[in-house]
Parts: structure tokens; C-alpha cells; sequence
């Protein structure tokens, strides 16, 4: 059984810690080692890998202490060269090839991001679960079947993000900068509406604006589209 624990879900920061009850494993490590062994009750000795979606610091922040405690992580060869880390430990995967980490198999697939070569992954356990986790994209092209938890971002509302602009709370220039790296309210509901979403047992909101976005009407809407359990990530 899939267990999802947020460790840190916003621009300050996204680490999440995911098990199959045998294998766990870090998805993103934006945020400091010594922070997620707290949230973990220091409990890290069975994390076995660490997947980085990309680049950017509020992914990978806490990469160094993540590697000197032993944690294999595994990232895209443009996203290792933007970080220009070189360490035994950083292993380059390729878009659209599985691999393994203990019980979990691995498929990378490729997102659209302002970034090198980000990756979302698909993760499936040895009982047959499948997990999306897909962040920082403005476009997902992939159709996916027999997902059993979905942790995709829902960064702004296009909505509350003109609001803003017209009352001057956020700049113009942002607007551009969202709808070509970040994904929103409503492109998630297009790809809620895209996928098989039959044996979905719940679904992770992720990277929630702190500007641009409504936790509860979040919530809501992706409940009227799928009818499945939501939860918001923070």
C-alpha cells in the first residue's frame, strides 16, 4: 500500500516521501536534509533513492546532504549538467527507459518546463500500484492507465491569476512566465478528464501558489471532475 507524506509543497521548497511499505523513496529534495529527517522522526535510514524532477533550488536544495547520506538520486543527464554537482551517487536516467529501486520500477517521461530536461515519473510497486507524480509542466502529452495515485501540481487558478493582475497584486510579466512553465487548476482538470482514472485511490495537489491559487476551491472542482478522494499538499 502506497503511503504519501508531504514534507514541503510550495516555492520555499517540495520534498515528498513515498513507500510501498517495503522501499521508500524522496521525491524532490527542495528543502534541507536535517529539515526532512525532522519531519521524518529521523527516520531516513530506509530512504533508498531520490528522484529530481529538475533543477531549480526549490527541487533540489537539499542535493548535497542528500548524497553525503548516502542516497542514490536520480535525475536526467541535462538536469545533473545544470547542477554541475559531479558525485558517484547522482545517477542519469533516460527519458521513457525504466529502472528500478528496490521494489519500485521507474519511468521517466518528459514535461515542459523553462529548465534543461525535467521529468515527471511514473512509479509502480511490485503489488501492481502505480503512482503519476508530475510537478513544474505546463503540458502533460502522455496519456496514463490503471494509475492508482496521482500527486500532480496545480499551481495557479488562470482566474484568480487575472484578478490579481487587474488589481495590481501581481505583475503582467508573471502571467507569461505561469503558462509556460507551471501547471494550472485547469490544465489539471483537462488531464483529469484525459486519463482512466478507474482505479485512482486518491489525488495529491501540488505546488499551490501562495498568490494565484484557493485550497478549497481547488479541492472542489478536481472532486466534481474525478469523484475521487483530493487532498492538498502543504
Amino acid at each position: 500500500m502506497i503511503d504519501i507524506k508531504v514534507l514541503g509543497s510550495s516555492s520555499k521548497g517540495n520534498a515528498y516521501r513515498v513507500t510501498d511499505g517495503t522501499t521508500s523513496l524522496l521525491l524532490e529534495c527542495g528543502i534541507k536534509f536535517s529539515e526532512i529527517q525532522k519531519k521524518l522522526n529521523f527516520e531516513t535510514s530506509d530512504i533508498e533513492g531520490c528522484l529530481v524532477s529538475h533543477e531549480h533550488g526549490d527541487h533540489r536544495a537539499g542535493l548535497k546532504d542528500v548524497l553525503k547520506a548516502g542516497i542514490n538520486t536520480y535525475m536526467s543527464t541535462g538536469t545533473a549538467e545544470a547542477i554541475g554537482i559531479d558525485h558517484h551517487r547522482i545517477r542519469k536516467v533516460e527519458v521513457k527507459k525504466s529502472f528500478k529501486v528496490g521494489t519500485w520500477t521507474i519511468l521517466p517521461f518528459d514535461v515542459e518546463h523553462d529548465v534543461n530536461e525535467p521529468f515527471g515519473f511514473m512509479l509502480q510497486n511490485e503489488q501492481g500500484e502505480r503512482l503519476l507524480f508530475a510537478t513544474d509542466t505546463y503540458y502533460i502529452k502522455y496519456k496514463f492507465q490503471n494509475l492508482t495515485h496521482i500527486m500532480i501540481e496545480t499551481n495557479y487558478s488562470m482566474n484568480i491569476l487575472k484578478e490579481n493582475i487587474a488589481e495590481g497584486r501581481v505583475p503582467a510579466i508573471l502571467k507569461k512566465r505561469l503558462m509556460q512553465s507551471h501547471f494550472s487548476l485547469e490544465n489539471a482538470l483537462d488531464f483529469f478528464r484525459a486519463n482512466d482514472l478507474s482505479k485512482v485511490q486518491e489525488i495529491w495537489l501540488l505546488h499551490l501558489s501562495s498568490n494565484n491559487s484557493d485550497e478549497d476551491h481547488f479541492k472542489c472542482e478536481v472532486q466534481k471532475v474525478t469523484g475521487k478522494i483530493v487532498k492538498i499538499a502543504k
